[in-house]
């Protein structure tokens, strides 16, 4: 399937009036084509199934560089698989999108993606802690994002136990950062975390949470609070 092809499918979709909704909500710059998120889950599905990994690394690459909104969330969801064999190319894809993230639903997407990968290999989270170090607030928004599969881990081993403090290690280093996302970002860690590891998430609220925005740290503890 080519670019052409793949960008075809995906108009053939638009909503009329859609996509200026989309532009405002999402505070777009770029092309918003109007597609629901529901179509592009369907079509990168299907993609999945009849390309090649090539192929797709190759499709996504191009979907990224065309710089349309529905077209960057697509490359995302192409990649988005656990168990990809031989995943170099995928992962070196992924990472060099990183720097280029500026709306929370595209990084969002492809960090799910970046995320599978993670798992797959998690001496890359050497690699992506140096993200929490970046200039770029998006990049160093995604080393939380993407490393949020450690914080759903229903029965973690002990090598997850160590992940999860080093992680939670980044977050701490990120409280003073009153940037709004930032806030977010180390809100929902906690949030998802709680369900699995309520301690945790107990332990750093009780020191960092005074620090942190209020909106976040009542997020954080949404379902601590609910067990009580």
């Amino acid at each position: 399937m080519t670019f052409e092809e793949a960008l075809a499918a995906l108009e053939a979709h638009i909503e009329p009036g859609r996509a200026e909704q989309m532009a405002t909500y999402h505070k777009q710059s770029r092309v918003v084509l109007g597609i629901s998120n529901g179509v592009i889950n369907d079509l990168t599905k299907a993609w999945r199934q009849q390309l090649t990994l090539a192929e797709r690394v190759t499709l996504a690459d191009n979907l990224w560089q065309s710089d349309i909104f529905e077209a960057r969330i697509a490359a995302g969801k192409l990649l988005t698989q656990s168990r990809i064999k031989d995943d170099g190319p995928v992962w070196d894809l992924l990472q060099s999108w990183v720097a280029e993230f500026d709306s929370w639903a595209i990084a969002d997407h492809a960090c799910s993606a970046i995320g599978k990968r993670l798992v797959a290999a998690p001496d890359r989270l050497d690699q992506v802690e140096g993200w929490t170090q970046s200039d770029h607030m998006w990049t160093r928004r995604a080393a939380l994002v993407a490393t949020l599969p450690w914080a759903k881990l229903p029965n973690p081993k002990p090598a997850d136990d160590a992940t999860r403090l080093r992680i939670l290690g980044w977050a701490a280093v990120y409280v003073p950062d009153r940037n709004w996302f930032i806030q977010k970002a180390i809100a929902w860690w906690l949030r998802d975390l709680s369900k699995h590891a309520p301690q945790l998430s107990q332990e750093f609220l009780a020191e960092h949470g005074a620090a942190m925005k209020p909106f976040a740290r009542k997020e954080a503890a949404k379902y601590l609070t609910a067990a009580r």
